[in-house]
């Protein structure tokens, strides 16, 4: 959601596809986070997720500020692409670093546990 302004400016009727994504992400995140609602809350609680976002919303004000001191506003596709890409790596990265730290202070594995049936070689079905 992070590239969500720029996805819009782009194409304006996209806001459905976008609210609709964020309904299913809703939505999985409910069921599929079950087992992580300890995580979920302790993300969502902490300062650091706070200021994640208010990090997120000045990169967006700033990158356009100085861009409209400069005098090249972001008006043609590629460059609402260009900060749609870096938005959402941003977002990406920044969650993941948050993710991380919240996973050390909870004692949480960093990695998911592999299931023994599935890290059993497969064997072949030829004949």
């Amino acid at each position: 959601m992070g590239a969500a302004f720029d996805v819009v400016k782009l194409h304006p009727d996209a806001w459905m596809a976008l609210v609709g994504l964020g309904l299913v992400n809703m939505a999985v995140g409910f069921t599929m986070l079950g087992r992580r609602r300890k995580l979920l809350r302790a993300m969502l609680k902490n300062g650091r997720s706070r200021k994640i976002l208010a990090g997120l919303i000045a990169l967006r004000v700033g990158v356009h500020g100085l861009l409209g001191v400069l005098g090249a506003q972001l008006e043609g596709t590629a460059g609402h692409l260009v900060m749609a890409v870096v938005m959402t790596g941003a977002t990406v990265g920044l969650l993941w670093y948050d993710q991380r730290v919240t996973f050390r202070a909870l004692g949480l594995p960093l990695s998911p546990s592999v299931s023994p049936t599935l890290s059993a070689p497969v064997t072949s079905l030829s004949a």
